[in-house]
């Protein structure tokens, strides 16, 4: 069996090349590299008033907020979501998450159908100097 704790996460620090706000860290605790066979996870922490930064995913994703306030934006739709709340982003649709609260929000994300994800953003990230995150080059 393989277990992951998301409380001893090792997280790596991503910051927007043009858009200080775009800012997260993050790591992917599960993915093909660990074994998945049809599914991946994504770990996210956001600090208030930082974003994630619009992009699309080649596969599905269910967002669970673990912690704290936020907006999610699925395509024109945008919505508060809190601790509990779980977004459906359907496969190649821009989205976003902005924590709106005064804490950092932790949120997980739930890929369905792939193990090797590739998210295109709108704007580069820093240390990457790329807008595309791909974890078949990460692992």
């Amino acid at each position: 069996m393989t277990t992951v704790n998301l409380n001893e996460l090792e997280l790596n620090e991503f910051i927007g090349k043009t858009n200080s706000n775009q800012h997260c860290k993050a790591t992917f605790p599960m993915l093909g590299a660990h074994g998945t066979k049809k599914s991946a996870t994504v770990y996210i922490e956001l600090a208030p008033g930082d974003h994630l930064g619009r992009h699309r995913d080649n596969a599905e994703e269910l967002l669970l907020i673990l912690d704290g306030n936020v907006e999610v934006s699925v395509g024109d739709e945008i919505s508060p979501a809190g601790k509990g709340t779980i977004a459906l982003v359907p496969e190649m649709v821009p989205h976003d998450i902005k924590n709106t609260g005064n804490t950092p929000a932790k949120i997980i994300g739930f890929f369905g159908g792939a193990n090797n994800i590739v998210a295109t953003f709108d704007q580069a990230w820093l240390p990457l100097d790329s807008n595309t995150v791909d974890t078949a080059r990460a692992s």
